[in-house]
């Protein structure tokens, strides 16, 4: 029944915020097309246009052409002077929405939520069953965005912050060590670490066989497929030899953290070190109210913690390791020592462990 005690300010309010929202998805599909029908980056190269000339060279439908310039203008993401009717791309807008492999690029961000918007009815599903989502349910937008939503920020930070920020661990792939990279993914990582340190040797691990099929590949291409071996294997049973120096980027909230913390302690040689990278967010709710952490717990739902029940891992979720508690599985795994590595303006945590 209608409270005839409600706020009708508080209603009209909210459903404004709630417009906003549903609003931003349908911008969110809107760029995503635009960046895989790279109509971004022309706009980027080639300039201001007119909607006819903007259809013309970009080889798409002029009646599509229009509605995109359009919502994308009354979006705030392109410009439009009504007098020249001419739409274009902001400089400050570029790096965002157009620079390939950049630290601000999101179009990765855009296909990968393209991808796993194909998987809503399988959700709807899980959420009665409590099963997961395996993987092999995901389609290639949502791998290739999963790969293209990263790199930007790997090609930022790791050789020029994440490393030098841990002498030791620089100083062991410099004179040359065994490094195993569990939930390697695509293996991006792992190709800028054989480059950047030749005399070490690498060995990436992923539960999906695609992902190590197009790492292979990826290593083949950049020339360093001799300094790296992968492998599809789940790294919670356990690991195949003793390593220097084990790393995970972006996955142990998708595991059983204390089981796989366990494994990774058990693989590491005497005064091996283990580095981690994880989600940065706060142990309560209450502190993790903002656009960001609902963006990754939407994530969570869509992907990390769905896949990981599939796989056999926890329900953590992507908002599931604050650093308390990472610190405090570390220690229970048999870990001695562990440090949050300080990281200036970072959504991610750096953890560096022996």
């Amino acid at each position: 029944m209608y409270s005839t005690d409600i706020d009708q300010s508080k209603v009209e309010s909210f459903m404004k915020k709630v417009s906003q929202d549903t609003s931003g998805l349908a911008v969110t599909v809107m760029a995503a097309l635009g960046d895989r029908l790279g109509l971004f980056k022309d706009l980027a190269t080639n300039g201001p246009t007119i909607s006819p000339n903007f259809a013309t060279r970009t080889g798409i439908n002029q009646h599509y052409a229009k509605e995109w310039l359009a919502g994308m203008t009354s979006a705030g993401y392109l410009k439009y002077d009504p007098s020249s009717k001419m739409f274009r791309l902001p400089l400050e807008h570029r790096p965002v929405l157009s620079r390939e492999e950049g630290p601000y690029f999101i179009g990765g961000t855009h296909q990968m939520i393209l991808g796993m918007l194909t998987i809503v009815e399988h959700l709807e599903d899980a959420f009665r069953s409590g099963k997961g989502i395996p993987m092999e349910a995901y389609g290639a937008n949502t791998w290739e965005g999963m790969e293209r939503d990263m790199i930007g920020l790997y090609k930022a930070k790791l050789l020029q912050e994440w490393i030098p920020a841990m002498p030791e661990v620089q100083r062991m792939l410099e004179r040359g060590v065994h490094v195993a990279d569990i939930g390697c993914g695509t293996g991006r990582i792992l190709i800028m670490l054989a480059q950047a340190f030749p005399k070490s040797r690498f060995f990436g691990i992923d539960i999906f066989q695609p992902l190590i099929e197009r790492a292979r590949s990826n290593a083949e291409t950049a020339g360093v497929s001799d300094l790296i071996r992968y492998e599809v294997r789940d790294a919670s049973l356990g690991l195949p030899d003793r390593f220097d120096l084990i790393t995970t980027f972006d996955v142990m909230h998708e595991t059983n953290p204390l089981q796989m913390l366990r494994v990774i302690r058990k693989s590491l040689k005497p005064r091996g070190r283990y580095v981690c990278l994880d989600v940065k967010c706060a142990e309560a709710l209450e502190d993790n109210i903002n656009p960001l952490a609902a963006l990754r717990y939407g994530f969570s739902l869509l992907f990390c913690m769905s896949t990981a029940l599939a796989n056999g891992g926890e329900a953590q979720g992507t908002m599931g390791l604050p650093e308390e508690k990472m610190k405090q599985l570390c220690f229970e795994a048999g870990f001695s020592n562990i440090r949050a590595v300080p990281l200036e303006k970072s959504n991610h945590n750096l953890y560096e462990a022996s």
